[in-house]
């Protein structure tokens, strides 16, 4: 066994490497298990779009199924709206090059979970509304608030938008052998195709086909690849520290997380950001009570938690299966960088231990993944547009059911038409801070208001729109001065904010001003505003919310 094979290059990578880093191998040939396979998926995806569309008739329908989705199919749907690209491939990348500290950081994106459980999901559901914006402006002046969740809604979307657009068009490239701008263009195209036609029921079930591919691909990965240890973590552990270039280091904490404010950072973005993401938080309006939401976060929390620990066992593998042999690294040259570059280790090892026709299957599930998320994203972003500012705040209310279906998938359909424009503009530029700048601003402008709005009976519009604003600004601008942005994509010599994660300064910055704003509000509405709460409470423990909303 030749040791310390894992190039140290690749030790730097940032933990959610960008898809968009240029690939410094040749084009690939095309892979004809992979394009058969996603051409089977797209039909019978498509085949549900049609079905769907049958079933969409109003705007509950396109907006949160009817209320129809069970919570064990609500949860699955989850779990695939969560476990995108960025897990299967960045996460597992980051295993391969940091051990322990890729682990450490894959447990961050899993700890949200008791947050939504715990505290949010029951409550969302029995207030039977639509979209983020309805919950924080259920007691607040309507046209002002909305206004704000909108734009804090569409800035994640877009955000998120720009690193599964870019995604899809570096992992298509490579696998399949299509330009990478005709890749983002397909990526566009059939998520306008699904949204449009289908709304909630079609993207509910797409994500429900993706997260059972790819629970099912990862599992198969992994129990091939632990077989060629005789399925023993203590020889696959001994073996990867012989392979790896830093050894026992491996094995425990390293450099990624070493620097504390960061790190706290970076776990509170991630603890909080998820209870903050309105393509995660709609989900919780497509199931008919409260039970089921719980039940749904049950199930999601099951998948997404066993799927990480699949991904974790993927890397370790990796280190000895596709880090000691020359075939995967540019030129046969081990510890150079990788064919396709840093992200493609899971592919790899697919490729290793399943032949070509398993990377084929597993190139058309990580596609599904990116299909699936864009399509969350895009009804995410379309509602917002269309429920929250145009049907409430532009028409007060007065707006026809047929109207709001129209601007939705007009709104769908520019929203598409962004996301190619930007999956085209960041091609080659490295988006991996694009992900925390999610987390970040979820935690930092969208999770503040939305939980005081449940929980606070001080709350005032004013306190909303101050906090808010103030959340969102600071952790762009915060992000904007970070190295990850102001060195590493604008070149400047030095950062000017020395941290890369905005969340501990903007987040509780944002809950500061919302509590001292709203106390300070003495105005007449400020006073129906609190006592407007109680009424609010009450919906929220019983369920006549959801109610009012089924019945209507």
């Amino acid at each position: 066994m030749k040791a310390r094979l894992v190039p140290a290059a690749l030790l730097a990578l940032s933990p959610l490497t960008s898809f968009a880093a240029p690939i410094v191998a040749e084009k690939q040939p095309l892979n004809l298990n992979a394009i058969g396979m996603f051409f089977v998926f797209v039909l019978a995806t498509l085949a549900i779009t049609w079905w769907a569309a049958r079933r969409t008739r109003s705007t509950a329908d396109f907006y949160t199924a009817g209320g129809g989705i069970s919570g064990f199919q609500n949860g699955l749907a989850i779990a695939g709206d969560y476990m995108s690209a960025a897990t299967l491939l960045g996460l597992t990348s980051l295993v391969f090059t940091k051990g322990y500290d890729g682990f450490v950081y894959i447990i961050g994106f899993f700890v949200g979970w008791p947050v939504i459980t715990f505290l949010m999901a029951e409550r969302l559901r029995n207030l039977g509304k639509y979209t983020f914006a309805d919950i924080v402006s259920y007691r607040l002046d309507q046209t002002r608030v909305r206004s704000f969740a909108a734009i804090g809604s569409l800035t994640v979307v877009c955000c998120y938008l720009i690193v599964q657009m870019v995604g899809a068009g570096q992992l298509i490239k490579l696998l399949f052998g299509l330009d990478y701008q005709m890749a983002v263009v397909v990526v566009g195209v059939l998520m306008l195709v699904y949204v449009i036609f289908g709304g909630m029921i079609a993207t509910t079930w797409v994500q429900i086909v993706k997260a059972v591919l790819l629970l099912a691909g990862g599992t198969s990965l992994v129990l091939m690849a632990m077989s060629e240890f005789g399925f023993s973590f203590e020889n696959l552990a001994g073996r990867a520290i012989e392979a790896h270039a830093i050894g026992h280091g491996i094995m425990g904490p390293g450099s990624m997380l070493a620097d504390p404010i960061n790190a706290v950072s970076l776990s509170l973005g991630l603890v909080f950001g998820i209870a903050g993401l309105p393509h995660i938080l709609m989900r919780f309006f497509t199931v008919p009570n409260a039970r089921e939401a719980r039940r749904s976060v049950l199930f999601a929390t099951g998948f997404i938690g066993f799927f990480f620990l699949v991904v974790c066992v993927l890397g370790y593998t990796a280190i000895v299966i596709v880090g000691t042999d020359p075939q995967y690294f540019v030129d046969g040259k081990l510890g150079g960088a990788l064919v396709g570059g840093g992200n493609m280790v899971a592919m790899h090892l697919a490729k290793a231990v399943g032949g070509n026709l398993f990377l084929g299957f597993l190139s058309a599930v990580a596609f599904a993944t990116i299909l699936a998320v864009v399509a969350g994203l895009a009804l995410a972003g379309a509602s917002a547009i269309s429920h929250d500012l145009y049907a409430t705040v532009l028409k007060k209310g007065r707006a026809s059911e047929k109207d709001e279906m129209r601007v939705s998938r007009i709104a769908t359909v520019c929203l598409g038409l962004v996301a190619i424009g930007l999956g085209l503009l960041f091609e080659q530029m490295n988006i991996a801070f694009l992900v925390g700048l999610t987390f970040g601003v979820a935690a930092s402008a969208n999770f503040p208001v939305l939980i005081m709005a449940m929980y606070w009976r001080g709350l005032t519009t004013r306190g909303a729109l101050w906090g808010g604003f103030t959340g969102l600004v600071s952790a762009l601008v915060l992000v904007i001065l970070s190295p990850a942005v102001w060195v590493t994509v604008l070149g400047h010599a030095k950062a000017i904010v020395p941290y890369d994660h905005p969340a501990l300064f903007s987040m509780p910055l944002a809950f500061l001003v919302i509590v001292v704003v709203s106390n300070l509000d003495r105005s007449a509405r400020a006073e129906r505003e609190r006592a407007a709460y109680d009424d609010q409470f009450v919906r929220a423990q019983t369920g006549l919310g959801a109610a009012a909303a089924s019945s209507h």
